[in-house]
């Protein structure tokens, strides 16, 4: 699914939702910054069942921090959804979710 996703984005074939738009906006985070992100991160969570396509939470780093996007793999297209900074009280090591 990575490389499906990074050949994708390498053909600048994505689609950034107005919600991670605002996200983007509120972190400081540039259209440069997530596709640098994206090209060198890993995906830590797929969702294959995420309608209308399967998409994955992907991990890397923008400027030195942690970062998380959540990216849908469409037929054509990925489709990035959102984009946050992990919190550390839910997460080990930024990469696997802390049990509730």
């Amino acid at each position: 699914m990575i490389n499906d996703i990074k050949a994708l984005m390498k053909e600048r074939k994505y689609i950034i939702t107005q919600h991670a738009k605002m996200r983007m906006d509120e972190r400081g985070i540039s259209s440069a910054d997530l596709t640098t992100f994206i090209m060198n991160g890993e995906i830590i969570e797929e969702y294959s069942d995420s309608e209308p396509c399967p998409s994955a939470l992907i991990f890397g780093t923008v400027a030195g921090c942690h970062c998380h996007a959540v990216v849908a793999l469409c037929k054509n297209h990925v489709r990035i959804t959102t984009v946050y900074w992990p919190d550390e009280e839910k997460w080990i090591d930024y990469k696997t979710r802390k049990s509730n």
